[in-house]
């Protein structure tokens, strides 16, 4: 068999997951080592602060990103979807990247940008290939959310190494992967709710839309005055709080695998509702909050969760959490707790904080990784090809 024709070639969400595992036990780890001083950060034009934050948006987190939707939109639009050579090459760009970003320092800057944004560039042309070529075909309308973020995470990924402006670009970065979530979310909870507790939830036009297009809007919020995007993160986090309260919250909670999605839906709204806090007030609190809120609860707690759901659904197997599945998610919600609210108690020991959330990250992936990456070197054990 050629490599190209190997199980790990045949979808998208195959080889970026087994990235997303790798990348999710590593980076947390090595950014605290980095932290810490243990570790020298390597020679860049950019700060350590800048590398972490570039590495688990455009790292970490468009390895999800990108597993997810060149899985997803295939669906939506019935196509068979990139495989093959094609995701060989997307595989080494993003490889290719991280690279870039440790060794940026002995990088002549033309090569650096070149290897900084090939595998973004990319993927997303790639995706909005699929999209709009097939839009006839598109089982959700509102796929043209996907059409209009999907090209500005490349602005705020340079914006992000950008020392004059590595704050807008981390809040762009930040609101993107808001909107994804968002529109996941809204999908997903939807179709979980009805067949895990035979419960219907509420789903309003326009509702769904006002806050999609309030989250598209606040992707500018660092080019807005401050009172309009605090008010109007403000607005989108009351939306968000009335939503949810007809989400049927308590039968959800019930359970771990769904409840954990619920809660990285709260996180998304504290998250708005601390930057509103901050941007109306002088808070003292320790560290980037709303920004930590944010990747630890939304990010840090829903993508565990949706791997597992994927890898297990989309190569043949049941959808089930077992013991070790939900040991993962407390792990996480643990990671939570440990870095985004102790250290507002005992900010005397910071450090120790940050270290043992990056420990529940590694674990998190480390056992994900173990267990899921030799499902997706498999073929499918329902006998699909893909």
């Amino acid at each position: 068999m050629r490599f190209s024709d190997q199980p790990l070639w045949l979808v998208g969400f195959r080889p970026f997951f087994a990235l997303a595992c790798l990348s999710g036990l590593t980076l947390p780890v090595l950014w605290a080592l980095l932290f810490a001083g243990t570790l020298a950060a390597p020679a860049a034009p950019f700060s350590p602060t800048q590398w972490h934050a570039h590495e688990m948006f455009f790292g970490f987190g468009w390895a999800v990103m990108g597993g997810f939707l060149l899985t997803s939109t295939k669906n939506w639009v019935k196509i068979r979807g990139y495989h093959g050579t094609a995701l060989i090459l997307l595989v080494s760009a993003w490889l290719l990247e991280r690279a870039g970003m440790w060794f940026a320092g002995a990088l002549p800057p033309l090569l650096f940008r070149l290897s900084n944004n090939l595998f973004l560039a990319a993927i997303v042309a790639m995706l909005l290939w699929s999209l709009i070529r097939h839009r006839q075909s598109d089982s959700f309308r509102d796929n043209y959310f996907f059409l209009i973020i999907l090209p500005l995470f490349l602005v705020a990924k340079n914006l992000l190494l950008s020392e004059a402006h590595f704050q807008a670009g981390a809040s762009m970065a930040m609101a993107l992967f808001r909107v994804a979530f968002l529109v996941m979310l809204e999908r997903t909870l939807t179709q979980f709710m009805k067949n895990a507790m035979q419960a219907e939830i509420l789903r309003n036009a326009m509702l769904d839309t006002a806050i999609k297009l309030l989250a598209v809007g606040l992707v500018l919020a660092s080019l807005l005055p401050a009172p309009v995007s605090a008010w109007s993160g403000l607005l989108l986090a009351l939306l968000l709080l009335v939503r949810f309260a007809f989400w049927k919250p308590q039968l959800a909670l019930r359970r771990l695998d769904i409840g954990i999605m619920y809660l990285g839906y709260l996180a998304i709204v504290a998250q708005l509702l601390l930057e509103f806090v901050a941007l109306v007030a002088q808070p003292a609190w320790i560290g980037s909050l709303p920004m930590h809120v944010f990747t630890f609860g939304a990010m840090g707690l829903i993508i565990p969760a949706m791997l597992i759901r994927i890898v297990n659904g989309h190569t043949g197997r049941k959808v089930a959490f077992d013991r070790l599945d939900k040991t993962v998610l407390w792990i996480m919600i643990a990671g939570f707790v440990v870095r985004i609210v102790i250290p507002q108690i005992d900010p005397a020991n910071y450090l120790r904080w940050i270290d043992l959330a990056a420990a529940c990250w590694f674990s998190c992936f480390a056992i994900l990784g173990w267990r899921y990456i030799p499902y997706l070197l498999q073929a499918r054990v329902d006998g699909k090809e893909h």
